[in-house]
């Protein structure tokens, strides 16, 4: 087993619907908190699309159809240097999953996972567009997301993309654009657990290369801290998060559990 800790984690009891309720599902449990063991040696935290995207001035077209971006700064102004401090000081393995430029590209870590990681495999065929698909496609990035007239500050942000100071790796810490280079430095270090922190929940760390649903085919948990990160959020949703609140219900349910950052730090300062 190696080294473990005991850390308070958060899981959703989706059982029992109760069908002498207008509402079965009011008969869940709920959202519940237990201490649990986890191993140090086989536990990883991630930080996942931990961007620098420039100012409202710089790019306001991005801005516009990404609006989480000040909620993203915001946490990684508060939350992320006390917790990657915390992560680092214990010795848990700190991960990093990039994308969206080359601006890692000539970093340490980067060309290690690169060389573990070996060929990339090859890229799913794609089926045969047409006319008809390509209206469409239009129609969707003009009228859905995110704007034909935000598209050129968006190309614009991710030319200069970046990583900023509070998220910036270390030369000993792993960089991955993708599960199956993330999964190579999951595999030199005896990983099988990914706690995740970065933006957003409900797209980027659930759906994107390098992500939990990737990350689970390969054998992974994959939990996340709540307060690390946000969600893409839409105007019925954003004055709650409760798009945020149902992506940390799907992932306690599908892939892993769900930590409080504070009780996290506490228990690996506890530990150590």
């Amino acid at each position: 087993m190696g080294k473990t800790v005991e850390i308070p984690a958060c899981y959703y009891q989706h059982f029992d619907a109760d069908f002498g309720r207008d509402v079965p599902e009011e008969g869940f449990g709920g959202w519940k908190k237990q201490a649990l063991s986890f191993s140090l040696d086989h536990t990883a935290v991630v930080v996942m699309h931990a961007w620098d995207c420039g100012t409202m001035d710089a790019c306001p077209g991005w801005w516009r159809a990404v609006p989480y971006i000040p909620r993203a700064n915001a946490i990684l102004q508060t939350v992320f240097p006390r917790l990657l401090a915390v992560v680092r000081e214990a010795g848990l393995t700190l991960f990093h999953v990039v994308g969206g430029g080359d601006y890692y590209k000539e970093w340490p870590g980067y060309k290690r996972a690169v060389d573990l990681a070996g060929p990339p495999p090859a890229a799913p065929e794609h089926v045969q567009s047409d006319i008809v698909r390509e209206k469409l496609d239009l129609f969707r990035r003009t009228n859905a997301f995110p704007g034909f007239h935000n598209e050129e500050d968006i190309k614009r942000g991710f030319a200069r993309l970046d990583v900023p100071h509070e998220a910036r790796p270390l030369d000993t810490e792993g960089v991955a654009e993708n599960g199956h280079q993330l999964f190579a430095l999951c595999k030199e270090k005896g990983i099988n657990h990914l706690v995740y922190a970065g933006f957003a929940i409900n797209w980027c760390l659930l759906l994107s290369p390098g992500g939990m649903a990737e990350m689970q085919k390969y054998g992974l948990m994959c939990s996340a801290f709540r307060q690390a990160t946000t969600a893409v959020e839409n105007a019925q949703s954003a004055h709650e998060e409760w798009c945020k609140e149902i992506a940390l219900w799907r992932v306690s349910l599908a892939f892993g559990f769900v930590f409080d950052v504070d009780d996290f730090i506490q228990a690996l300062e506890i530990r150590t």
